[in-house]
């Protein structure tokens, strides 16, 4: 054995001034501790935020004499959901805010699925300009487009008409919706498309039977995107919608401010309790396919 193989090993030489990060640790884990608790009451807050509306809306509901502040009622009762609970004032404008949202959803979700197909597939240099304008159009305020979109459909006679209003919604919505769904459909490989072309398929076959299937969880997000889009939108049926009974429930809410001055707080937040419940319901029956990603497993294999 040599010298130096015998030789031991000596420690590092410590500086006196150094501490060891044992002894570090208590002044190191106080500021930590303190920006974490400021971000906890800084989350507090915003949670504290949004409670505090929901906690008005549902004690309100169950309240004869319900104000702006909020309080527990002395003795809850359903009177104001019986009051609202008319043809008149809740199932007409929710059917028709059923047909006009769900009719311009699905045809959102199918232009946005044939317009997303050549911009996932087919490369080219004007595919990004292309969706930065697309992306763009979503940011232009609806009430900008609104004065000649109002002139164009008295021309046209489609003022006053579902159909019209469906289209225009649509119309709205697709942009964002083309976003969303050319970037889930580059999640699709495309040797799952090529395979089918090997077997005779079509384009129009493979983006139906192959792609689409795929792409459960990303048509699901454009659905429920586009359809709470729709659902709360006020501005465009107010303009475009002039019969009473063609309005949707997102304007019908709009009575219960006109009564002479005086708001009845309790039978509004019992409306808006059932005006949010289709959208609550439709999330909660696909959310299970929020999560679930991209079904390609062993679909690749070999």
């Amino acid at each position: 054995m040599s010298v130096l193989s015998a030789r031991p090993r000596s420690r590092p030489l410590r500086s006196p001034g150094l501490r060891s990060p044992r002894l570090r640790s208590p002044r190191l884990r106080s500021p930590r501790l303190r920006r974490r608790l400021a971000a906890d009451a800084a989350l507090l807050a915003v949670a504290a935020a949004f409670v505090l509306p929901l906690a008005w809306l549902v004690l309100a509901s169950v309240d004869s004499h319900a104000t702006l502040r909020v309080s527990a009622p002395g003795t809850p009762t359903l009177d104001n959901f019986s009051a609202v609970w008319t043809d008149e004032i809740t199932f007409t404008p929710m059917l028709n805010s059923l047909v006009l949202c769900g009719s311009a959803t699905a045809l959102t979700v199918a232009c946005a699925a044939l317009a997303a197909y050549p911009l996932s597939r087919f490369r080219s240099g004007l595919v990004r300009p292309y969706l930065m304008t697309v992306l763009f159009t979503t940011c232009l305020p609806i009430t900008a487009i609104m004065v000649p979109v109002y002139g164009l459909f008295v021309q046209v006679d489609l003022i006053d008409t579902m159909s019209g209003t469906v289209l225009f919604l649509a119309a709205s919505q697709l942009p964002f919706a083309i976003w969303l769904m050319k970037n889930f459909m580059d999640g699709v490989p495309v040797i799952l498309e090529e395979a089918a072309w090997t077997d005779g398929a079509s384009w129009a076959q493979s983006l139906t039977r192959v792609i689409l299937p795929l792409m459960g969880p990303g048509i699901t997000v454009v659905t429920i995107y586009s359809f709470i889009m729709m659902w709360g939108n006020f501005f465009v049926p107010f303009m475009l919608l002039l019969s009473p009974e063609q309005l949707p429930a997102s304007v019908s809410i709009f009575t219960f401010f006109g009564n002479h001055g005086q708001i009845v707080y309790g039978q509004l937040a019992a409306f808006s309790i059932l005006y949010s419940t289709p959208v609550v319901l439709l999330y909660v029956l696909i959310s299970r396919r929020l999560g679930g990603g991209f079904t390609l497993g062993g679909a690749v294999k070999g």
